[in-house]
């Protein structure tokens, strides 16, 4: 199994907001675009909207460990950008793993 690359460059960011299809949930948003570089990459955001340093934290560590257990070979070739919501830090990971596993679903990525 490939490992996972995480995303932390802004013009990845930028590039992947302005060309890639974006899927809703009132506790997540979920930017998924085909890339090239034959694996998975994935980042996440979190404004200061969502709460205090804690809180954000909590929220990338919940939808980290969330993609982590949902990953597989598929998945390679595809960037993920998840940005989250109000609601994401009163969600545990199961909850935010049916999230992503919906949108990834709902993209026609896998079946």
């Amino acid at each position: 199994m490939c490992p996972i690359k995480t995303l932390n460059q802004n013009k990845d960011f930028r590039r992947i907001y302005a060309r890639s299809k974006a899927y809703v949930h009132p506790a997540l948003v979920t930017y998924i675009l085909k890339n090239r570089v034959g694996f998975c990459r994935f980042g996440v955001t979190t404004s200061r909207k969502i709460g205090n340093a804690v809180i954000r934290n909590r929220c990338r560590r919940i939808i980290y460990h969330a993609f982590r257990n949902i990953y597989n070979e598929r998945l390679d070739g595809f960037d993920f950008v998840f940005v989250a919501r109000g609601r994401t830090s009163k969600l545990k990971s199961t909850d935010i793993e049916a999230i992503i596993a919906n949108h990834i679903k709902n993209s026609g990525i896998i079946g």
